[in-house]
């Protein structure tokens, strides 16, 4: 799940629009009653249904929603599981974090929990190059889901790059090797940096060293590229390679917080900031936002003013006029609008009530 799945379940809006979410097992026995419990939020959400609305008039969501659990692999969840159907859409999220169980129908559909989960959880791509099988992953904390479709796994072989050289070649031959090799480098990263341009996190990057050294030579996303990992890794499986690559990544993420908290106090030094989340919401929405730092467990159920500028605390977050966190909606404000998101640890804001923005100007 990325942020567009996000934006497009957000714009799907017409009743009934039904959310089933629920907790999943990584472990196959742990997750026996999972079936079950999928089968029994179902059978709520059927009934419902049928208590609110006729049942010639849900019969073709009814029949979206059985085609939908059938499409379920026990043998791919994560921890949580998250289905969404209505008359036009139907679709299903394997999710690597825990989900509350509920059973959601609504006019739009119940992702407040998918957000806040996206902003807050650290996700990265790890590229693994080799020219039996370059493959791509999304990693999500110290989990890694593979990406297929659009060009990847990617191969020589499919690429029709994998013919011997001709004889004439001589001595010549490493090196025509090696610019074949980059030519299909060149292809990869073309491929990767549509992903990367689709959602802009950090890269890991895996591959032999002249794997590497071919592919820093080609690149044009280096950029976004925070590690690099030499070795023979194409073929161990998921689980093994997301214990190497996400310390890295940790690493890197712990690196990125103190150098914000170091580019804060310049801010401050020069007056180019703001402090708490009345002035940051304002400002973020101003499009002002360089930078906004965020304590990790800061959340701020709220009421926006008739201007949508101005915050209003709120203590009943059940209100149908009140954000469940306006935190994690001033992040889509911010990411929106091409500023930089970051999450510190608590406490490290404690003299900006745990919020800052640094401006643009």
């Amino acid at each position: 799940m990325n942020r567009k799945d996000i934006q497009r379940l957000q714009s799907i809006r017409g009743y009934p629009a039904v959310s089933i979410l629920v907790p999943t097992h990584r472990n196959a026995v742990e997750g026996r009653q999972d079936p079950i419990r999928v089968k029994n939020l179902v059978t709520q959400a059927t009934h419902r249904l049928l208590a609110e609305c006729a049942k010639p008039d849900v019969e073709p969501l009814l029949k979206k929603l059985e085609e939908l659990v059938a499409q379920i692999d026990y043998h791919r969840t994560l921890d949580g599981l998250a289905l969404f159907v209505n008359r036009d859409y139907a679709n299903l999220y394997y999710v690597p974090f825990p989900l509350k169980e509920q059973v959601v129908v609504d006019e739009t559909f119940a992702i407040r929990d998918l957000i806040a989960m996206l902003n807050r959880t650290p996700r990265y791509w790890v590229l693994v190059l080799s020219p039996k099988g370059t493959r791509v992953y999304k990693g999500v904390r110290d989990t890694l889901l593979e990406v297929i479709g659009g060009e990847f796994p990617m191969n020589l072989e499919q690429l029709g790059w994998t013919k011997p050289l001709p004889s004439n070649f001589g001595n010549e031959k490493s090196k025509h090797r090696d610019e074949r090799y980059r030519q299909f480098l060149r292809r990869v990263d073309t491929a990767f940096g549509q992903l990367l341009n689709a959602e802009a996190l950090p890269a890991v990057v895996v591959g032999t060293k002249r794997a590497l050294s071919l592919f820093d030579e080609v690149s044009t996303n280096t950029r976004m590229i925070r590690a690099t990992l030499t070795g023979h890794y194409q073929d161990l499986p998921p689980t093994k390679l997301a214990e190497l690559v996400w310390p890295l990544i940790r690493n890197e993420l712990e690196m990125e917080k103190r150098k914000a908290l170091d580019e804060l106090a310049v801010a401050v030094s020069t007056q180019r900031y703001v402090s708490g989340i009345g002035e940051v919401w304002r400002l973020a929405h101003e499009g002002r936002g360089q930078t906004l730092l965020v304590e990790e467990d800061f959340h701020y159920p709220a009421r926006t003013d008739a201007t949508g500028l101005y915050l209003i605390p709120a203590e009943n977050v059940t209100s149908s006029d009140v954000l469940d966190d306006a935190v994690d909606e001033l992040v889509q404000t911010v990411l929106s609008k091409h500023g930089r998101v970051v999450f510190v640890d608590n406490g490290a804001l404690q003299a900006h009530q745990r919020v800052a923005l640094i401006l643009r100007y």
